[in-house]
């Protein structure tokens, strides 16, 4: 377990700072630069948001995602761009977002370029979800119901991932919303017969908070995906089914609420693959999410 000195804390490390310029450079050339400006400015940006949330999180508690292990801080940026690549599989069939100015690059630029940045998705979760949960109204959330696996809860959890899956495919009108929800249920029950940890490690013990930190930090980090987006180029733009109404940015307003379970999604996908490479009870994100609701322990709750 890492524990933060108290000389550590309320420093911004200077990863921060380098975070902090490439956010002060990207931006502006991701809004206002030439034509074809995000293919350039995208991963900078989001590394600039990246290192932030993550300097944000040391100053909190004097320790997070990079400063734990800089070797397991990359391979979230290596897990993630396959795992999105997974979900622009799905959108083939749904159609739900499209790349404005596609057409203007070729396969090969649109693969390599598509990797680069879709690398940064799991890392910009897990560090602004690690940065949430030391805030204190996420510390303060009082003890939710009792949601602890039984013998039938793997098998329960597959059958809800298959048909969740056929169903996307099947009447992709209707069932696209199925796409934040689905994975997350196959994967899960993978995690409950491999001895993976789980979301419902916490919810065994009432204790929501780590879910809720999860959460409402995506949402936090889809605004800012959002917002970047809007004057971006390329960019990419939403079909979504009986939603379009509301918009903030590109995405209708109940657009954001797939952040949600999107967020326990990548949270399962990653412990099913670091079990796979012999780690199940993997900590490196738990400790930091637990270290982080732990800092108002004395606080009622």
């Amino acid at each position: 377990m890492v524990h933060a000195s108290t000389t550590a804390k309320k420093v911004f490390p200077r990863w921060g700072w380098i975070g902090l310029l490439l956010i002060a450079v990207a931006w502006p050339y991701n809004w206002f630069g030439p034509e074809m400006r995000t293919n350039l400015a995208f991963f900078p940006l989001w590394l600039g948001y990246i290192l932030t949330m993550d300097a944000l999180g040391y100053r909190q508690k004097g320790h997070s995602l990079l400063s734990r292990s800089p070797r397991r801080f990359v391979f979230l940026f290596l897990l993630s761009a396959p795992v999105w690549w997974v979900f622009e599989v799905f959108n083939l069939r749904l159609q739900n977002w499209v790349y404005l100015g596609r057409e203007r690059v070729t396969d090969l630029q649109y693969a390599v370029l598509g990797t680069l940045d879709f690398s940064t998705v799991i890392p910009a979760v897990f560090t602004t979800a690690e940065w949430m949960a030391g805030h204190r109204w996420i510390q303060r959330f009082r003890p939710g119901p009792r949601l602890a696996p039984g013998r039938a809860t793997p098998w329960l959890f597959l059958v809800l991932g298959l048909l969740g899956i056929y169903a996307l495919y099947a009447f992709p009108i209707f069932g696209f919303p199925l796409v934040w929800v689905a994975p997350y249920f196959l994967v899960e029950a993978l995690n409950l017969w491999l001895g993976n940890r789980t979301l419902l490690d916490w919810t065994s013990k009432r204790d929501w908070r780590p879910l809720a930190a999860l959460a409402f930090g995506t949402v936090f980090t889809g605004f800012f995906w959002e917002m970047w987006n809007y004057f971006a180029f390329p960019k990419w733009d939403y079909h979504i089914p009986f939603v379009e109404f509301w918009h903030v940015f590109e995405m209708p307003l109940l657009g954001y609420l797939g952040y949600i379970p999107f967020s326990f999604e990548l949270f399962a996908i990653y412990h099913f693959v670091v079990g796979l490479l012999e780690m199940p009870r993997d900590r490196y994100v738990v400790e930091g999410l637990e270290a982080a609701l732990r800092l108002g322990e004395g606080d009622t709750r």
